[in-house]
């Protein structure tokens, strides 16, 4: 779910409850669409799991706005400390840019990330409370609320497949706070259109430990053979699916990685009725 600096989740959009209203009926897809997927039609299926960042949301890294969390901050950093504190371009750089290779893992252990974000502040020589810590981590996770953008189509196609009594779910790499991450979906509105929701901070394991699927389709109340799993990662979100015995396919609207041959894709999520 996420990429090298600019990886997280999600955000709010004032046109949210717009959208939302707008039905996405069956005349959204269109016939080329249909036609260009009758061969990777999926029937049968009673519940759909996506994958978060780069697949209903995206997200641009908010650097503007996370340095003025951080020079906002930059007074209790320094009466912690009892020396001057670093200036917030330094914090960002040595801070908040190597967390993201936590984000980024490739591991299939989750991190505490509580204990990473200490140890990170640590490692640039300031050694915080954990109180403070957590006001700040809550402060930038804020940030990151309103910079993530609903995809376009996100919205109606959950209220589509809802409509047509397809269960929904979300499940994501996040090690965030999960607390955090499920304020981070009610901010957008996604929530009210999805049955369940599970991140890998919940769980202790990533995509695509299968782990973490079992427990997003326990959540759902769906069987593997019955669901379909979309997002934008061929490793966590087409091969680990699919080894659980799930069908999968790859949105590559806002996928970072080239399409795998072999691997079903479809462009947009506008898209995804027509393989149902």
């Amino acid at each position: 779910m996420h990429s090298a600096v600019a990886s997280r989740t999600v955000a709010i959009l004032s046109a949210t409850s717009t959208m939302r209203a707008a039905p996405f009926s069956s005349r959204c897809v269109s016939r080329f669409a249909m036609a260009e997927h009758q061969d990777m039609r999926m029937p049968g299926i009673d519940g759909v799991l996506f994958d978060y960042g780069r697949t209903l949301v995206t997200f641009d890294y908010p650097s503007g706005r996370l340095l003025q969390v951080m020079a906002g901050f930059r007074p209790r950093i320094e009466a912690a400390l009892g020396v001057p504190a670093p200036e917030a371009e330094t914090i960002l750089h040595d801070v908040l840019v190597p967390l993201e290779e936590y984000v980024a893992s490739m591991s299939e252990d989750e991190v505490d990330y509580l204990d990473v974000y200490r140890e990170t502040w640590q490692r640039a020589g300031m050694r915080l409370p954990d109180d403070l810590l957590h006001e700040i981590l809550d402060a930038e996770q804020r940030t990151w609320d309103q910079a993530v953008q609903v995809d376009p189509d996100a919205l109606r196609v959950l209220s589509w497949l809802g409509e047509h009594e397809v269960r929904r779910g979300i499940c994501s790499n996040a090690p965030f706070p999960p607390a955090m991450m499920r304020r981070q979906v009610r901010s957008n509105g996604i929530d009210q259109l999805v049955d369940a929701i599970v991140f890998s901070s919940e769980v202790g394991r990533r995509k695509p430990a299968p782990e973490v699927y079992q427990a997003a389709l326990d959540a759902l109340g769906t069987g593997p053979a019955r669901t379909m799993f979309v997002g934008d990662r061929v490793r966590e979100d087409y091969e680990g699916p699919r080894a659980l015995g799930m069908r999968a396919v790859i949105v590559t609207a806002h996928a970072e990685e080239p399409p795998r041959d072999g691997v079903p894709t479809i462009k947009s999520l506008a898209e995804l009725p027509s393989l149902l």
